[in-house]
């Protein structure tokens, strides 16, 4: 089989290593801004392309002609996007060759966040109360009915980019006329106070296979808004709060239907009631180095596992490797010094450090879970005090 890859960012480098280790003819399509800087696996890659971009954007109509114009020498197997962005651009260019894969109407349940909570709502699952910023009389409605504080929420970004607290009605109306003609392409949902999980599942046709359930420090919108510490760890596998999110994120992908690949699923338990209530779902691997999280925990690497479920294609079956059962914790925090030295960070537990110019980040791995609790509550306060450095957002590079 031959993969196309698409990487405007620089990820994925085991599922290429795996893909050619499963006997793939594998390409890669990546931003022209990244070349001699990616550190691609090469000898993994057959052919490497580049687009010209701006800020790591494709011109689409460009990249429409780009693929086509490979297509006439290459037969594509299949298309895969790497990074949450590609994921409309692999939409569309399914599309437009006919390669198997979800088309771009599916794809929005998995990129666009009004999509989701539409879809959501409609399959009985519990999602905070929230509006498309499209009509504005259903938005003055919704604020009259749901009290504030509110989130003003891009659709179609990654992560807590772009999102903003309001806490009255002339906020949000000056904010949305800000906005301009790119007003319908947010929503506004209502704020509910609580802890933020996060499930990473492997799904193959239909079926989820593995998933596994973390717990947040900081919501991660708060981190990206005041500073501090992003944190995540495995939670007991048999804690009634683990199989609960379980529970919900099997629902999730079975009424979105993602047919087999990996997903990254937010949920948040509201503090008002104790229910666990949708957040967002994504066809990737989770971001922040949380794939390297569930590895340290599980063993498996969930880009190799999702370049196998590709191979596999429905075609042959798949069983997903034995869990080994540890419990893991991540911490990552720009840093106020270029090289942060973290030899100070030495106990056994530590099994990752990044390599980041201007960041710090660990992963411990312990078999108990109160272990890993501990450490990550001594390396926050270590690392806010001795490393911490905040850039608001839109000033700069964020963990």
């Amino acid at each position: 089989m031959t993969f196309l890859c698409l990487a405007s960012y620089e990820k994925g480098q085991e599922f290429l290593r795996e893909l050619k280790r499963q006997g793939a003819t594998v390409l890669l399509l990546t931003s022209l801004s990244l070349k001699d800087k990616a550190r691609w696996p090469l000898e993994s890659i057959d052919e490497i392309f580049y687009m010209p971009d701006q800020d790591k954007k494709w011109d689409r109509p460009d990249t429409v002609k780009a693929v086509s114009f490979l297509a006439r020498s290459r037969y594509l197997d299949r298309i895969v996007a790497l990074d949450d962005f590609d994921v409309e651009v692999a939409a569309m260019l399914r599309e437009h060759l006919r390669v198997p894969g979800m088309g771009e109407t599916r794809v929005r349940y998995f990129r666009d966040k009004l999509a989701m909570r539409l879809l959501a709502r409609e399959s009985g699952i519990r999602v905070p109360e929230f509006v498309g910023v499209i009509h504005h009389g259903t938005v003055a409605e919704f604020l009259r009915r749901v009290n504030p504080p509110w989130v003003l929420k891009p659709r179609s970004m990654a992560g807590a980019i772009g999102i903003r607290k309001i806490h009255s009605a002339e906020e949000l109306w000056s904010a949305v006329e800000a906005l301009g003609d790119m007003q319908s392409h947010y929503l506004v949902e209502q704020f509910v106070p609580g802890d933020i999980f996060h499930v990473d599942s492997i799904v193959y046709e239909k079926e989820v296979q593995f998933a596994i359930a973390s717990g947040y420090g900081r919501p991660p919108m708060e981190v990206s808004h005041e500073g501090g510490v992003f944190t995540t760890r495995i939670l007991e596998r048999d804690s009634d709060v683990a199989t609960g999110l379980r529970a919900a994120n099997r629902k999730v992908i079975e009424s979105f239907g993602l047919v087999r690949g990996v997903s990254h699923t937010e949920f948040i338990r509201a503090r008002h009631d104790g229910e666990i209530y949708f957040l967002e779902t994504a066809a990737r691997v989770g971001g922040a180095h949380i794939v390297e999280l569930v590895e340290a925990a599980t063993g498996f690497n969930l880009w190799a596992e999702w370049a196998k479920l590709e191979v596999a294609g429905g075609k042959a079956p798949y069983t997903p490797p034995q869990d080994r059962g540890d419990h893991a914790g991540l911490l990552v925090s720009l840093a106020r010094q270029e090289h942060p030295d973290t030899s100070a960070f030495n106990d056994p537990e530590v099994v990752w450090r990044m390599e980041r110019s201007h960041h710090i980040g660990l992963i411990v791995r312990s078999p108990s879970a109160h272990r890993v609790q501990d450490l990550l509550a001594d390396y926050t306060a270590r690392v806010l005090k001795d490393f911490h450095a905040y850039v608001a957002p839109g000033a700069g590079p964020s963990a």
